[in-house]
């Protein structure tokens, strides 16, 4: 009986992702849309990094995070919030941050889509929950970000209780340190301010309602308009 030749699937032709190797952006995206069973991979700094058992602390934190960018974004038109998704930052780096805030392009944000419906570019504000300073969060990401033009990164060392937050100023990150409030304040999203100690305690309903209220301020009122005004004139041109 003749053999019987059956071609390799697509999928089969293609090597599976493994921690550590090291990849170009358009090879890691090749490998990562076959591995349909891989929720979350990244790219850092031309390295594979695969997920890992998350714990109980990382996911709380992470729907708390959400939930305080999302009710910002609702209440902020022109900006957008979004959690773990894939972001082409340059040739090395694709990451999945666990949360980012972005303005939107026609209101003067750096990021795009590209053609595959990826997010192109640095996000405004970028936030990772990590368990320790020794995460990569706040090494080689940390660089990464800084490198690709990320304006504001906020990471959250659950184990040790802290909260790191850079700011982008002449291409290096210095700290945005914590006011007599108790508050973190964003100095490019007017009225984005995160309550620390209600953070910490993992209590919601006063982290919202402490940003509620520092939303309502005429910078974050003169934000929207602006925000609106290059919307109004993004349309105008074409």
């Amino acid at each position: 009986m003749a053999a019987t030749n059956i071609a390799p699937s697509v999928q089969e032709m293609i090597q599976p992702l493994e921690n550590g190797d090291r990849l170009g952006a358009a090879e890691y995206l090749r490998r990562y849309e076959v591995m349909p069973d891989v929720k979350k991979a990244e790219l850092i700094e031309g390295i594979v990094y695969l997920p890992f058992p998350v714990r109980l602390a990382h996911g709380a934190s992470d729907s708390l995070i959400q939930g305080w960018l999302g009710s910002y974004a609702a209440r902020t038109p022109g900006t957008q919030t979004a959690g773990n998704v894939t972001v082409r930052l340059d040739p090395e780096n694709v990451p999945q941050p666990d949360a980012l805030l972005r303005i939107l392009p026609e209101c003067g944000g750096q990021t795009r889509l590209d053609s595959e419906g990826y997010l192109f570019g640095p996000p405004e504000l970028i936030v990772e929950i990590a368990a320790s300073s020794a995460a990569i969060d706040l090494h080689d990401k940390l660089r990464a970000y800084r490198r690709a033009g990320v304006r504001e990164y906020l990471v959250w060392r659950t184990l040790e209780g802290q909260f790191d937050w850079f700011v982008l100023d002449r291409d290096e990150y210095r700290s945005n340190k914590q006011d007599s409030q108790g508050m973190l304040r964003s100095p490019h999203f007017p009225g984005l301010a995160l309550a620390v100690e209600a953070a910490l305690a993992h209590d919601s309903a006063k982290l919202l309602d402490t940003l509620q209220t520092n939303m309502q301020t005429p910078a974050h009122a003169a934000f929207v308009a602006q925000l609106a005004a290059k919307t109004r004139k993004e349309r105008r041109s074409f």
